[in-house]
């Protein structure tokens, strides 16, 4: 068996992109998948896809801005398969505008999703793995946790704090596996979040090189399925040709 067959792994943001390669990826591998975000739609077409292909999946409504709602994700996973080991905080936002636009309700959007919505993925997690004495939260943030790019100080703050904070959880506790997955420039529908026209057309130039989502999901899957005493603290993931 793998290190990945039979676990039981919750994905938020699950409807596109990182969230959607993932949720197939590990699906293909043999973990029984729950996946939320806010598009029921998609989830449902994606559910119908994984277990089509002979895997194991349910969907749920997810808006990670609440508490209540992922913790009502988590529950789900508990009602359906008795368990949680894995938990991944995907769901991200990325409307850049310079500091100056003052695009505020945008900054509060970053970090309500990209910061919050990690912190609620965790507080609703970290019991339930407590009580089972273990499991794994994977945050997945940005090479913009290790840089920063004008135009993009809100976002990169976010992601910054992303880390900060995966790297606290993982000193507080010796029986939980933490593991930040940074990809560069990848193929989703991050970058239409972004409504400053100047700003995407340096995005669409910026985004020539993006590698597909299914790069990010086999380093979410390698972190995965190694032995449980083994903890890959950041796997960062960008295209060869970046120079970010």
């Amino acid at each position: 068996m793998s290190g990945i067959e039979g676990k039981v792994i919750a994905i938020t943001g699950a409807s596109s992109g990182i969230g959607e390669a993932a949720a197939r990826e590990l699906a293909r591998r043999g973990a029984k998948v729950l996946l939320g975000a806010r598009r029921t739609d998609r989830l449902e077409q994606l559910v119908a896809g994984i277990e089509a292909a002979g895997g194991t999946a349910r969907q749920r409504a997810l808006d990670v801005t609440r508490l209540d709602d992922v913790q009502a994700f988590v529950d789900f996973a508990r009602n359906e398969f008795g368990r949680l080991d894995v938990i991944v905080n995907n769901a991200g936002v990325m409307p850049l505008s310079p500091l100056a636009a003052l695009k505020i309700d945008e900054w509060n959007q970053m970090i309500d999703v990209n910061l919050r919505g990690v912190l609620h993925g965790i507080a609703a997690a970290l019991p339930v793995m407590q009580a089972q004495g273990g499991g794994q939260i994977i945050n997945v943030a940005s090479t913009a946790g290790h840089r920063v790019w004008p135009s993009a100080a809100v976002y990169c703050a976010t992601k910054h704090a992303v880390i900060a904070l995966s790297e606290g959880l993982r000193q507080e506790h010796d029986n939980l596996r933490v593991t930040v997955v940074s990809p560069g420039v990848t193929t989703s529908e991050l970058a239409e979040t972004t409504s400053d026209t100047g700003i995407k057309a340096w995005l669409e130039d910026f985004r020539q090189v993006a590698i597909p989502a299914e790069a990010i999901a086999r380093a979410i899957a390698y972190a995965v399925e190694q032995p449980d005493d083994v903890d890959v603290s950041e796997v960062i993931v960008r295209p060869a040709a970046s120079a970010n």
